[in-house]
């Protein structure tokens, strides 16, 4: 089911993974002000609040911003506070020197929607971030999660802060035994799955379907549907983003309102649990529309 928000009372669509408190954090990639790519790893360990918003150039982004550098100066050290929208770089750093934000960093989405698409906060008509705030303990475990419903309120700030006082005195939880959404590297001497462990995996797979010619490695595959063209040649793109950051390559075959997507993993000859894995991502985002 498509998940909501407003802007000014009108519905807007929300495309993504669901995150919720006890979810293991996704990765992401993000652009500094210095146009250097960022990672979720490159952070230290600790405690990490993350709040996204539309735009700088908004009453209640510009407020926002302040206010979280305003009050990090009361967290406990070795905090890391992090914004993200999709203004460019130069922007963001002309904010910061403006209005002497040192007390948070700025972070743009604008290259790849990566934060956007991972923590489920992808403004789909707009193309921009949703309001929240997001807290991930020592072990990058989501402790927090706020999504305002209407994009021109701010976010409670009191609520986060109570909670993220609980998470200093609780910093991490023990680990989770997770299936991971992250392919791993594969340039060869992987070996194909095996007949028996690809039924097991291909029956939790929602949709997909075990594709064997003769000649031809092992492959899986589905049709995603959507109201119109328009709709289908978004999904196709948010796959091309997924597919970029998974660093696979599915095969994509775009009819009108139907997206058709064959993953196979090439250096192993056949399918790899990277295979599931990558078709997990897609069923997740496709639930958003």
């Amino acid at each position: 089911m498509p998940k909501t928000i407003q802007f000014r009372g009108t519905p807007m669509t929300l495309v993504g993974r669901s995150l919720k408190a006890g979810d293991s954090a996704p990765g992401f990639r993000i652009t500094s002000e210095d146009l250097k790519e960022i990672t979720l790893f490159d952070f230290k360990p600790g405690i990490k609040v993350i709040t996204s918003f539309l735009s700088l150039d908004t009453p209640v982004c510009d407020l926002q911003v302040k206010e979280f550098n305003s009050r990090a100066v009361s967290f406990s050290s070795g905090l890391a506070v992090l914004g993200i929208s999709k203004d460019l770089p130069f922007a963001q750093k002309r904010f910061c020197g403006q209005n002497n934000i040192n007390n948070l960093t700025l972070f743009s989405d604008y290259k790849y929607s990566s934060f956007g698409i991972n923590y489920g906060l992808l403004v789909k008509e707009m193309n921009l971030l949703a309001r929240s705030i997001f807290i991930l303990d020592k072990n990058n475990t989501v402790r927090y999660v706020q999504i305002v419903k209407e994009l021109t309120d701010a976010p409670d700030y009191e609520d986060a802060l109570k909670n993220l006082r609980g998470i200093i005195d609780n910093p991490e939880l023990p680990l989770r035994e997770e299936i991971p959404l992250k392919c791993k590297p594969c340039e060869g001497g992987i070996p194909a799955l095996a007949k028996e462990k690809i039924g097991g995996l291909i029956s939790r797979a929602a949709g997909w379907q075990l594709a064997e010619d003769p000649g031809k490695a092992d492959r899986i595959i589905k049709e995603f549907k959507f109201r119109d063209f328009a709709e289908a040649k978004y999904f196709l793109d948010l796959v091309s983003l997924i597919a970029e950051e998974q660093a696979h390559h599915p095969v994509l075959t775009l009819i009108y309102n139907k997206l058709k997507v064959s993953l196979t993993t090439h250096a192993a000859g056949g399918l790899t649990e990277n295979d599931f894995i990558m078709a997990e991502l897609l069923n997740k985002n496709y639930e958003s529309f």
